[in-house]
C-alpha cells in the first residue's frame, strides 16, 4: 500500500500537542512533590526514620559500630533503634574505619541492641527528670485543647524565677532536660510543656503542625500555669521549631510579655521559607520547588491538600521581618552546620537586634545536639546569661525585704 503522506502543520501540530501533554505531565509532577513536601513538613511523624546503620555490636566491651548520618559527632548521645521499641546511650567516638565509626556503650535502657540493624542518634541522653536525681513533680498545664502534661522540677529554694521549656518538631518533653542543672544551679525553676499534637497534649482538630502559628496558644496556658504556681519573672526557651512557637508567643500574647525577663533560642526556626529551601535542597529538590510549598502552605487550598485546619500565615512566623516588636534580651545558640535549619535565619535574626540578642555559634554540632557536642561551654553559656537575667531584673519581694 502506498504510504499516507502527512502535512508538515499536521505534524507541528502532533508535536505541539505531545509537548504540551509533556508539559501538563510535568507540572501534574511537581505539584504532586510539592504536596507529599507540604504534608511532610505539617504532619507529626508518629515514628522518625532509623538512619543509622548497625555494622557490629559487643556489649560485653561495651562498643557500637555504626554507619550513617551523625554517627560522627563527639560528645555523648542517645540512640534509638528498633523502629523506638529500644534505648541506648552512646559515649564519644573510640575509632574510624571509613565511613564505619565505633562509639562507646555506656548503656542500654531497654531492647535488644545487639539484635537491632537500623537506629537513630538523638540529643536526649535522659528520659525523665527523674534521672537527674532532684525532685520534681508531675503537673498538667489546662490548654484551650484540654490538660497537656508538664514536668515542673522546682529550685533548690524558690525564687518565683521560671524556666519554661518548648521542646522542638517531632521531639517531646524530654529534649529539654539538658537545660535543666544550669537553670535548677542559679535558682530558676523549670517546666517542661508538652503541646498540641507533640504526641502527649491533646490534638487539634487537624492533627497537623502550625510552625509556630497555632502552638504558641499551648505556651500562653504554660505561662498561666507557672504564674498561678508562683512565677514572677519568666524566661522562655525553645529549641528548634520550639523557637519558632517561643517568638509567636511573645509577639502575639501581652500576657506572657508580662512578667518576661528573656529568651533563649536553640537552634531555632527563624525563618521557615529559608528553612524549606534548605530541606528541599536535601532532597534534591530545586529552589523553585521549594518556594511553589511555601506559597502553598500559605494559600486557602493548603487546608484541602494538607489536611490543615487552615493556611499557614507564613509572613507572620517571620521573625526578622518582626524583629523590632522584640524588647526583652534573647540568647541565641545555633550550629554553622546545623543540617536541619540553616543558620542564615539566625544570623540576620541577630544582625537585626544586636542591642538585644547574644549570638553564640558552635561548630559541629549539628542540630539541637548543642549540648552533647560541648556541654561545659552550652551550660556556662546559659548558666552566665540566666544569672545577668538575675541581677539585671528588679528585687522581687523577698529580696527586696532581706536588702532592707
Amino acid at each position: 500500500m502506498p504510504r499516507r503522506r502527512v502535512s508538515a502543520g499536521v505534524v507541528v501540530g502532533r508535536l505541539a500537542a505531545a509537548i504540551g501533554l509533556l508539559g501538563a505531565v510535568a507540572a501534574a509532577a511537581v505539584s504532586i512533590v510539592a504536596v507529599v513536601f507540604a504534608r511532610k513538613v505539617v504532619t507529626p511523624p508518629r515514628v522518625r526514620d532509623e538512619d543509622v546503620r548497625i555494622v557490629g555490636v559487643d556489649l560485653p566491651a561495651g562498643r557500637i559500630a555504626l554507619e550513617g548520618a551523625d554517627v560522627d559527632m563527639r560528645g555523648r548521645y542517645g540512640f534509638w533503634f528498633d523502629r523506638e521499641s529500644g534505648h541506648a546511650r552512646l559515649g564519644d567516638v573510640l575509632e574510624t574505619s571509613g565511613r564505619v565509626v565505633t562509639r562507646a556503650i555506656e548503656g542500654v535502657d531497654f531492647g535488644r541492641l545487639d539484635r537491632a540493624r537500623r537506629g537513630r542518634m538523638d540529643g536526649w541522653m535522659l528520659l525523665g527528670p527523674w534521672e537527674l536525681g532532684v525532685p520534681y513533680r508531675n503537673v498538667v498545664v489546662e490548654t484551650e485543647l484540654g490538660p497537656a502534661p508538664a514536668w515542673q522540677v522546682p529550685a533548690e529554694a524558690s525564687t518565683g524565677r521560671w524556666v519554661i521549656q518548648v521542646h522542638g518538631r517531632g521531639a517531646k518533653r524530654q529534649e529539654g532536660l539538658r537545660a535543666v542543672p544550669a537553670a535548677r544551679d542559679g535558682g530558676w525553676d523549670t517546666l517542661l510543656v508538652s503541646y498540641r499534637n507533640d504526641g502527649e497534649a491533646p490534638e487539634s482538630l487537624d492533627r497537623r503542625y502550625g510552625l509556630g502559628g497555632t502552638e504558641w496558644e499551648d505556651v500562653v496556658a504554660a505561662v498561666r500555669f507557672a504564674r498561678e504556681h508562683g512565677a514572677r519573672e519568666i524566661v522562655l526557651m525553645g529549641w528548634s521549631m520550639g523557637g519558632s512557637i517561643v517568638l509567636q508567643a511573645v509577639l502575639r500574647s501581652a500576657e506572657v510579655r508580662d512578667g518576661l525577663v528573656g529568651v533563649i533560642l536553640e537552634s531555632p526556626a527563624i525563618d521557615w521559607a529559608d528553612i524549606l529551601r534548605f530541606q528541599g535542597s536535601t532532597y534534591g529538590l530545586p529552589d523553585e520547588l521549594s518556594e511553589l510549598v511555601t506559597r502553598l502552605l500559605s494559600a486557602p487550598v493548603a487546608v484541602g491538600v494538607t489536611g490543615m485546619a487552615a493556611p499557614i500565615d507564613l509572613e507572620s512566623l517571620d521573625a526578622v521581618a518582626r524583629a523590632d516588636e522584640f524588647d526583652v534580651p534573647i540568647l541565641l545558640l545555633a550550629s554553622e552546620d546545623d543540617g536541619f535549619v540553616p543558620i542564615d535565619g539566625a544570623r540576620r535574626f541577630a544582625a537585626a537586634r544586636p542591642d538585644l540578642v547574644e549570638f553564640e555559634v558552635f561548630q559541629g554540632a549539628r542540630h539541637t545536639k548543642l549540648w552533647n557536642h560541648d556541654p561545659e561551654r552550652w551550660s556556662r553559656l546559659i548558666g552566665a546569661w540566666l544569672e545577668r537575667r538575675r541581677v539585671s531584673a528588679a528585687p522581687l519581694p523577698e529580696e527586696a525585704e532581706i536588702a532592707g
